[in-house]
C-alpha cells in the first residue's frame, strides 16, 4: 500500500518521519456537570417522597414518570453530552470529537494555525479554566472551558512553534538541495 503511495505522490516529507506523539488529551471543565448531579438528586428524592404517597395509582405512576424524565432531561443528558466532547492534543495537531450516536470529528494540524488566543470570564478564572481560539487561516476553532487553560495554552503555543521552525527547517534543507552548488 504505502508503495502504492509512494509511486503516485513521491517519498514522503521529512516532517512525518517524527513519530506523533500524544501530548494532552481532557474534556470541558468538571464544573458543568455540578447541575445535573443536583438535579439528578432532587429528582430521586422528590420521587422518593412523591411516589407512592398519592391516592390515586396513576397519579404515582405520573410522578414516577415525571420524575424519571426531569432526570433523563436535566440530570443524565447533560452528563453523556460532557462525556461525549473529548479533545486530543499531540505533537503535530488538536483532534476535537464529539457525539454520542452521530460522531464528529475535526482535526487542526499545527502547521496550519497562525495564532493561540485565549479568553476568561470571571467565573472561568475562579475555575482556572477558560476558553482557547486557533485561528487558522481565516477560520477560528474554539475550545470551549479547558481545564488548566494557561498550562494548555503554553504546550499549543510551543507545539506550534516547534511544527513551524521544523517545517521552515524542511524547506530550507530542500531547497537547499535543489539548489546546484556551482549556481553561485
Amino acid at each position: 500500500m504505502t508503495a502504492d503511495v509512494d509511486s503516485s505522490l513521491g517519498p514522503a516529507p521529512a516532517s512525518f518521519t517524527r513519530p506523533e506523539v500524544l501530548v494532552l488529551r481532557f474534556r470541558r471543565q468538571g464544573s458543568r456537570l455540578v447541575f445535573p448531579v443536583l438535579v439528578l438528586l432532587a429528582a430521586a428524592a422528590a420521587a422518593g417522597y412523591w411516589v407512592g404517597a398519592f391516592p390515586e395509582p396513576w397519579m404515582n405512576a405520573l410522578a414516577a414518570v415525571g420524575a424519571a424524565a426531569l432526570g433523563l432531561l436535566l440530570g443524565v443528558f447533560p452528563i453523556l453530552a460532557w462525556l461525549a466532547q473529548r479533545t486530543t492534543v499531540t505533537s503535530r495537531r488538536v483532534i476535537v470529537r464529539r457525539g454520542f450516536f452521530v460522531r464528529h470529528r475535526a482535526e487542526v494540524a499545527f502547521a496550519r494555525v497562525r495564532e493561540v488566543r485565549s479568553r476568561r470570564n470571571v467565573a472561568q478564572r475562579v475555575r482556572g479554566s477558560g476558553d482557547i481560539d486557533l485561528l487558522v487561516g481565516s477560520e477560528r476553532i474554539t475550545l470551549k472551558d479547558v481545564p488548566g487553560v494557561e498550562a494548555v495554552i503554553d504546550a499549543l503555543q510551543e507545539l506550534s512553534e516547534r511544527n513551524y521552525e521544523h517545517s521552515t527547517h524542511a524547506l530550507y534543507r530542500r531547497a537547499e538541495a535543489d539548489t546546484p552548488a556551482d549556481a553561485y
